[in-house]
């Protein structure tokens, strides 16, 4: 049994057709036929069967499926293990993050990472949560960060909650008494920020129970610009605590109490691929410092329920 045959069967059981799996595997669809029919052929059974959808596992398939995925699991990690020994790297840290999450928070943790790790090379991905899920389940990056999501491919376990703060230039009429009933924002010039962020709905729909139609709304497609606009007098803002608390510290910004509005959290959680993958002792010492991100990183909220 070859490594590239069972890498074949695991690549056409995720894609659904041959074509997407040659693709996926940089290779002609012969080859990916050819490998698949020697595993049957040596395993004495068929794995697929050919419907008007693709390829569909059959129950030998759905059987060997996650044997298939552990082996190539377990052989990724040995050469990975040969590799770093070869390139004298202690070892590699593969993440993948939400952009919120690699702006405001992920900084700072590997700032304390580091400094037990200096010689751990670390890689970055950054996207929408869903693109995140899909690079941990492609064994792309061994960790993701994202907003809770159900999914029920990955294990999600959570980390923190991150709360919309009101927050206003420090000259804003709403700054001087340090809170601001929800009414009181129909006459406010707000700024929201990403469109296809899950805070951009969530701050939607709290206007909308509350009855208030902001005066005017300025979109932008980032939170460190929105944050920008409202240091610069242009409106006021409703931006995650992480992204506003060296704002708020510095003093450049003024957090309000937003009464009767209800508060408006999103809980971040931590993503790994399920199964018994072997973790690599880099990994382990970074999820390990991920349970601390309430303590290290201002305006993380620990997570509740």
């Amino acid at each position: 049994m070859l490594f590239a045959q069972v890498e074949a069967f695991v690549e056409i059981a995720r894609q659904g057709t041959m074509r997407r799996a040659a693709e996926a595997l940089a290779v002609s669809q012969p080859a990916v036929t050819a490998r698949v029919q020697g595993l049957e052929a040596e395993l004495g059974a068929a794995l697929f069967r050919r419907s008007r959808l693709g390829m569909e596992l059959t129950p030998a398939g759905r059987a060997f499926l996650p044997h298939a995925e552990r082996a190539i699991e377990a052989i990724r990690t040995g050469s990975t293990l040969i590799r770093q020994l070869e390139l004298g790297i202690v070892g590699e840290l593969a993440l993948g993050v939400a952009p919120a999450v690699s702006a405001y928070v992920l900084p700072d943790l590997l700032a304390s990472f580091t400094v037990d790790n200096p010689d751990v090379r670390i890689l970055v991905r950054t996207g929408h949560s869903e693109e995140i899920i899909d690079l941990v389940l492609r064994g792309e990056v061994e960790l993701g960060i994202v907003r809770e999501l159900r999914d029920s491919r990955v294990v999600m376990r959570p980390l923190y909650e991150d709360e919309l703060v009101l927050v206003v230039p420090v000259g804003h009429p709403f700054a001087r008494t340090g809170k601001v009933d929800v009414a009181e924002m129909q006459h406010a010039q707000l700024i929201m920020f990403d469109r296809t962020s899950s805070y951009y709905e969530l701050t939607n729909a709290m206007f909308r129970s509350a009855g208030v139609v902001p005066r005017g709304v300025t979109e932008l497609d980032n939170i460190e610009a929105a944050k920008r606009m409202v240091e610069r007098g242009l409106g006021v803002a409703l931006l995650p605590g992480t992204a506003v608390a060296d704002a708020l510290h510095g003093g450049t910004l003024k957090e309000v109490e937003l009464l009767g509005g209800g508060s408006i959290r999103r809980r971040i959680v931590l993503v790994e691929r399920p199964g018994g993958v072997v973790k690599l002792p880099v990994v382990s010492a970074f999820t390990t410092l991920l349970d601390r991100i309430p303590e290290i990183i201002p305006g993380a909220r620990r997570a509740t329920g």
